[in-house]
């Protein structure tokens, strides 16, 4: 005999399995949480931007296949152009809707949207059926109110506008009309369509510079009124 009754003996080997299980849990959390966020990474909104992304160098090489001017291998181009065009139409707003944002997918989707455009662009310049002003134009405007973005982000977001939205389909249109081999009227067509988004991609982009500017002007405007307020 030990001396120490049943029921104090259960209730110490409970407490110990108790003590055991308690000491594990902050491990086992851990491996849940990593499986969490390794399953977030890989939900249907980051696959759709990381399709697109493999989508670039396939385009460019449909595009150049056969001196780039085949009308078959020029209707393939076009194809893998859609199809990325279309994936990015749904891959934020499924992020959006379902709460599926992730880093990744923050940093990959622009990524995504300037690589297929700016391949697309490029390449139509280069097999000369696009001037080179209306690629440095299109893509300058990019760059430009992107890095704008970063520059102004410790004051707020500048949102995406109706025009911004309407910009980027004019874009998808008129590069994609290019990228097929149109002839008659329809070649003609391209070239308004084209001009069009032109004038929406110039127009955007300098409203996103003057919000940029109040957005900096407001911010700057706070930031001084919370400082004398916290010197009063």
């Amino acid at each position: 005999m030990t001396g120490v009754p049943a029921s104090a003996a259960g209730r110490s080997q409970a407490g110990a399995s108790d003590a055991g299980s308690g000491a594990k849990s902050p491990r086992s959390g851990k491996i849940v949480a990593a499986a969490v966020n390794e399953a977030s990474l890989w939900n249907i909104a980051n696959i759709l931007t990381m399709i697109r992304l493999l989508l670039v160098p396939g385009f460019v090489a449909l595009m150049l296949a056969a001196d780039g001017h085949d009308p078959a291998w020029r209707s393939f181009a076009w194809a893998a152009f859609s199809v990325a065009m279309i994936t990015d139409l749904f891959d934020g707003h499924l992020a959006r809707t379902y709460n599926l944002v992730t880093d990744f997918g923050k940093i990959a989707d622009p990524i995504a949207d300037k690589a297929i455009m700016g391949a697309a662009l490029i390449c139509l310049s280069a097999l000369g059926d696009l001037p080179w002003w209306v690629t440095a134009v299109i893509l300058g405007r990019e760059l430009g109110i992107t890095l704008l973005r970063f520059i102004v982000i410790r004051y707020g977001v500048i949102p995406a506008s109706r025009g911004g939205k309407l910009k980027t389909l004019a874009q998808g249109i008129a590069v994609g009309m290019y990228i097929l081999a149109l002839t008659g009227w329809l070649a003609t067509a391209r070239f308004w369509v084209m001009a069009v988004a032109v004038v929406l991609t110039v127009a955007t982009g300098l409203d996103y510079v003057r919000q940029a500017i109040v957005l900096r002007r407001q911010g700057i405007a706070e930031r001084e009124a919370a400082l004398e307020e916290s010197e009063a």
